[in-house]
C-alpha cells in the first residue's frame, strides 16, 4: 500500500534533509517539498503567503497522482493547523493509501540553533529567501511562536509519531524514521 509520509516539525529542524535522504534511498518515491513547488510560482518571493496556498493545492494534486501510481510520497512540510493537512489526508484516503504524519522534534533552543545554522550555511536560494521572510516576520520570535504552534498542534494529533532529533544528526534521524516506518 502506498504511503504519504508527512514530515512535520518546526522550521529548520531537518524535514527537507530527511525527505531527500528518504527519496534518494527509495526509488520511485516522490519528494514533495512544497517549498520547491512554491518557488515555481511566479512572484512567490513578493507574495509568499498566497504562493504557499497555491503551492499547497498543487501539492495535494501531485501527491494524489503519485500515490495512484502505487508509489510513496514523502512530504517535508510544516503544518500547525488541521486545515493544512486535511487535503493531504483526503488525497491518501481517495487513493487507498496510508497517511503517516511524523513530527521531527527538538527543544526550542535546539530548533532555533538549527535554523540559524541553516541560514548561515548557504543553502539554495529558495531557502535563503524563506529565511529572509522569517527574519522579516520576527526572526527568532517567529521561530519560537512556530515551535509553540507545533506543540499545540500535537495536542490535537495523537496519531502523530514524534521523532526526537535533539541529539541526532541527519543519519541518526533518518534511521529513527525508518524504525517508525517499520523498515
Amino acid at each position: 500500500m502506498p504511503r504519504l509520509i508527512h514530515l512535520n516539525g518546526p522550521s529548520g529542524i531537518g524535514k527537507s534533509t530527511i525527505a531527500q535522504l528518504y527519496a534518494d534511498r527509495h526509488p520511485g518515491v516522490l519528494n514533495l517539498d512544497i517549498d520547491q513547488v512554491v518557488s515555481l510560482i511566479g512572484g512567490w518571493e513578493d507574495d509568499f503567503w498566497n504562493a504557499l496556498k497555491a503551492g499547497a493545492a498543487l501539492a495535494v494534486a501531485m501527491a494524489e497522482t503519485h500515490l495512484r501510481s502505487g508509489h510513496d510520497v514523502v512530504m517535508p512540510q510544516l503544518a500547525t493547523k488541521l486545515a493544512e493537512v486535511e487535503g493531504f489526508e483526503a488525497a491518501a484516503s481517495r487513493t487507498g493509501s496510508e497517511y503517516r504524519e511524523i513530527v521531527l522534534w527538538s527543544g526550542k533552543q535546539q530548533a532555533l540553533d538549527r535554523f540559524a545554522a541553516r541560514a548561515a550555511s548557504g543553502d539554495p536560494a529558495r531557502h535563503r529567501r524563506i529565511d529572509d521572510i522569517v527574519k522579516e516576520k520576527g526572526g527568532p520570535v517567529l521561530l519560537e511562536r512556530i515551535h509553540d504552534h507545533v506543540t499545540e498542534f500535537l495536542r490535537h494529533r495523537p496519531e502523530c509519531v514524534v521523532v526526537d532529533t535533539e541529539e541526532h544528526d541527519a543519519e541518526q534521524t533518518y534511521d529513527a524514521l525508518l524504525t517508525v516506518l517499520g523498515q
